[in-house]
């Protein structure tokens, strides 16, 4: 899930304080809404420590009323770290269902990697994506707020 949208500028001039903004807010309050009416509630949030990623997760774990323990900062999603090892490890360990929160165009390029399929993440827009047994990755199903 790409974070939603934030302000263009965080008062402290820093792009990781940015936040989100009031729409951004209720554009990742109707997605995760329409994530767990299909059924996919998450079972774990793993997010980039920047603000406003961090913001889209809270949300994500209160919509979906999870523990607070369900919530870990990952800076391989922080648009400097390694996503594509990060989804490694959530595979070997198992943890189903878990929403990775981060940023573009890392996560465009890791949807790509993973499936092979092109797709531009648009601020609060999810892209489910599958491991199979063999190892491969498919594309399971896209969530677009402005479909929504």
């Amino acid at each position: 899930m790409r974070h939603g949208p934030a302000e263009d500028e965080a008062p402290s001039g820093r792009d990781a304080d940015r936040q989100l903004t009031t729409a951004g807010r209720e554009r990742v309050r109707h997605v995760v809404r329409e994530l767990i009416r299909r059924g996919k509630s998450p079972h774990l949030v793993l997010t980039s420590p920047l603000v406003r990623a961090r913001q889209t997760a809270d949300i994500v774990i209160e919509e979906a009323g999870l523990p607070s323990s369900a919530l870990e900062l990952k800076n391989e999603l922080a648009m400097t770290g390694s996503a594509r090892a990060l989804v490694r490890d959530v595979v070997a360990a198992k943890r189903k269902r878990a929403v990775l929160v981060g940023h573009e165009p890392e996560l465009s390029a890791l949807v790509f990697e993973l499936t092979g399929i092109s797709i531009v993440m648009q601020k609060a827009m999810v892209v489910a994506v599958a491991c199979k047994e063999d190892g491969t990755f498919r594309l399971k199903f896209v969530i677009d707020p402005k479909e929504l």
